[in-house]
């Protein structure tokens, strides 16, 4: 293809994409230490600070096409010895404009992209001199690939993150990662950082690694990154350095590791996404060392993932959890909330101690515990101790931090001396509406009048907690999600009289915790344990049925789940998850049922229904156990039919949920699964697959998601 089409190409995709943030490719010249000669350095920047990262839409393509001619003929004419290519402060660039492939309708417009990147970044490796990436800041998926087709490339020491992302999102690397990154550090390698680390929630690489991996073949301190790295480039390019990359093998660890790439995405997506397959299939041919034709299978692989339903979902997951997220739905002016200068933790158990952890670390203000004894409130405070302990061995804080914070969590048995000037007040106490109100009136009894009382229930009335006060518009649900320092969803319950500071401060006091907050209705078990519970209950229903345990936990794989629905029982405690089913069976007696066989299991004491042992290599095994006290019917039901029966429960809830406003929107459900429960970017939560596979409108008449929201625009 000439550069005149390739000009084409990109004039014509720039047309679908009017609002593009263009990045310029400017030249400048300069002369190379030790009179190595006029050197041609071209820098990527779209005119705004490092908040806003460069990115490459069609315009952007464009512009650093137009740069290349230029040095091309300057190449040819020897008139340079060679061509560098960096960023802005902070920022290389971060791959393609996401909010352009939103907007593709056709399939032959997006093969357009995809093309139109290979042949601008391909000229970089045929232009008459060598080239040079510096990666002095961020570089993510085209940002990384345009540095690939360099002949050599440096790395910042500072450079905070570094991946080809695609696969996470629904994508493969398509603008020459699939086919470049294995013949560069071998497969093994590019299928860690294409397949592994993008399934592992996106997993970033530091300097030190890209360098240590073989990507970038110098490595230096940020502070005078592009002047060494210039040192650098004239040094290799008289001749006194020579750069030696290891020999790639091209035999059986090829293989081997495209296998593993498989192995580790079955587990993850258990071929429910096409992407991380699609990746493979082009890092299993590019063995052949033939560039061109891995470059021709990206743009394939790229066009028809890009009309598919799992890239635009994971560009919904992707918007949610960056922009929603931080916009929450319904949230009241900020400027209402009050300062929080101390906070107050009722009970000191391993909830109470992970939240008083969380409290101290990202507030960095007093925080004192109670409870029922001295043991305990001593053994809460230790917990939160030994963890400060923790992170100062790894290095995350220093010693004066780690003093400072040690200083400021405390512990004491009278509520009136903890509570009596702290701004914020949680419970982590037993889930039983009687003690939660005690608790709540013995705290308001003490606390200022200003204090807000916040309550880490999850299933329980925030009104009718609230109900015995004298001041009942204070309280708020604060419903943190266990492991509490890893999952990032917050729901925050509106009681039917909290008011608009509580609540505003409640927000405030949510996004200094760096959580994911989501307001949501006072309604039984709100959003993610209501949904949970729905889905595992039909799970539970076939079971007892007559279904056998494997078919009901196989049939549900195809969601990509993080975990099957038994494992998860086992996690929650099947204990909570049988309290949780009888708080909402009391509610709704119709939809939610109390499993007489989830009941035998936790009177026996079970911790779930699964052993693991060492010779079945840890795989879970229905525990002979559990198995004899489980008493089933005789209705035994395909995998397709559990399938049904378990997605039609949860397009129902879902669709009640939205008619009783339990949240703004679907989205802010999807929000809540993807940041709450761990489902899975490529299925957009929940709401995009029920849409996509036919199951809202055969459940509720209509999608829950307008048509180009989490699909192909109409």
């Amino acid at each position: 293809m000439s550069t005149t089409t390739t000009a084409e190409l990109l004039k014509g995709a720039a047309e679908l994409f009017p609002d593009e943030v263009v990045t310029q490719a400017h030249v400048r010249h300069l002369d190379l230490p030790y009179g190595a000669g006029k050197f041609a350095l071209i820098t990527l920047d779209n005119g705004f600070d490092h908040t806003k990262p460069t990115t490459f839409g069609p315009g952007s393509l464009a512009n650093l096409n137009t740069a290349l001619d230029q040095v091309e003929k300057e190449a040819a004419d020897g008139d340079i010895v060679g061509v560098g290519i960096t960023g802005k402060p902070f920022i290389f660039a971060v791959g393609a404009d996401l909010k352009g492939v939103e907007l593709l309708k056709r399939h032959e417009d997006a093969l357009a992209i995809g093309k139109g990147g290979h042949e601008v970044f391909k000229r970089l490796s045929g232009l008459a001199v060598p080239t040079f990436a510096y990666y002095n800041g961020a570089a993510m998926g085209g940002g990384v690939e345009v540095g690939l087709h360099c002949s050599y490339r440096t790395v910042s020491k500072a450079l905070p993150a570094f991946s080809l992302p695609e696969v996470f999102l629904g994508l493969v690397p398509g603008w020459g990662g699939c086919a470049l990154l294995p013949n560069l550090i071998g497969a093994d390698k590019a299928v860690s950082v294409i397949i592994e680390n993008s399934l592992n929630q996106n997993k970033q690489l530091k300097g030190q690694q890209v360098f240590d991996l073989g990507i970038a073949d110098a490595l230096f301190e940020g502070a005078d990154f592009l002047e060494q790295s210039l040192i650098w480039t004239a040094n290799v390019l008289k001749g006194d350095v020579t750069v030696e990359r290891p020999e790639i093998d091209r035999g059986e660890s090829w293989d081997q590791a495209v296998a593993k790439g498989r192995f580790i995405a079955d587990g993850k997506v258990h071929g429910a996404a096409p992407a991380a397959y699609r990746a493979l299939d082009i890092i299993a041919a590019a063995k052949s060392g033939d560039l061109q034709a891995g470059f021709d299978a990206e743009d394939q692989a790229l066009a028809d993932l890009i009309m598919g339903g799992e890239l635009r979902s994971g560009i919904y997951a992707f918007n949610l959890v960056q922009k929603r997220a931080k916009r929450p739905a319904g949230a009241p002016d900020k400027n209402l909330a009050r300062p929080v200068t101390k906070v107050g933790v009722v009970g000191a158990g391993l909830m109470a101690s992970q939240l008083a952890l969380l409290f101290l670390r990202r507030l960095e203000v007093p925080v004192v515990l109670t409870d029922i004894d001295q043991e305990r409130v001593d053994k809460g405070v230790g917990y939160v101790q030994a963890e400060i302990d923790k992170l100062l061995g790894k290095g995350r804080i220093n010693q004066d931090k780690a003093n400072r914070l040690k200083a400021l969590v405390s512990g004491v048995l009278d509520k009136a001396e903890g509570f009596s000037d702290a701004d914020f007040i949680i419970e982590a106490v037993f889930e039983e509406i009687g003690v939660k109100q005690q608790v709540f009136a013995e705290v308001e009894a003490v606390a200022p009048a200003h204090a807000i009382l916040a309550t880490n229930t999850s299933s329980l009335s925030v009104s009718e907690m609230a109900s015995k006060l004298k001041h009942p518009e204070r309280v708020v649900g604060f419903h943190f999600f266990n492991p509490v320092a890893i999952l990032p969803l917050l729901e925050i319950v509106r009681g039917e009289k909290t008011d608009d500071a509580s609540l505003a401060t409640a927000f405030g006091v949510a996004k200094k915790l760096k959580k994911t907050a989501v307001l949501v209705k006072d309604a039984p078990a709100f959003v993610v344990n209501r949904i949970l519970t729905r889905f595992m209950g039909e799970i539970q229903n076939v079971i007892d049925e007559g279904t056998p345990v494997e078919t009901a936990e196989k049939a549900i794989e195809p969601l990509g789940l993080p975990m099957s629905p038994l494992v998860l029982l086992e996690l929650v405690g099947p204990a909570i998850g049988l309290h949780v089913s009888e708080t909402l069976n009391r509610a709704f007696p119709e939809r939610f049922t109390v499993s007489p066989n989830l009941a035998a299991v936790v009177k026996a004491g079970k911790r779930g229904f699964y052993v693991y042992s060492a010779e079945n290599g840890f795989k879970p095994e229905l525990d002979p156990e559990v198995a004899a006290l489980l008493k089933q019917g005789d209705v035994v039901l395909t995998e397709e039919q559990v399938r049904d029966r378990v997605l039609d429960a949860v397009a129902q809830e879902i669709g009640l949920m939205l008619d009783e406003g339990v949240v703004a929107e679907a989205q802010d459900i999807d929000l809540c699964l993807i940041t709450g429960a761990g489902w899975p970017f490529h299925l957009g939560g929940i709401t995009p697959y029920l849409d996509r596979e036919g199951v809202s409108e055969r459940v509720t008449g209509k999608k829950f998601l307008a048509p180009g929201v989490a699909s192909v625009p109409a």
